[in-house]
């Protein structure tokens, strides 16, 4: 599994790293990062929950 955000959509609006915070963080300029591009298995419920959370859809799932 591994995540790619869409820089067009992301607001960086936190709510993936309040799920996930051992896969995404923010930069210094405040931008999200993923940590973690390929995702952990003990991650991925987590990972999962984040994409689905995300309230500008800017989470895309590649398997």
């Amino acid at each position: 599994m591994r995540i790619e955000v869409n820089r067009d959509l992301c607001e960086a609006n936190e709510v993936c790293i309040g799920i996930a915070p051992a896969v995404f963080e923010l930069d210094d300029d405040e931008e999200l990062r993923v940590i973690q591009q390929e995702v952990p298995a003990a991650e991925v419920e987590r990972v999962s929950r984040a994409v689905a959370s995300c309230p500008k859809n800017a989470l895309v799932v590649r398997d």
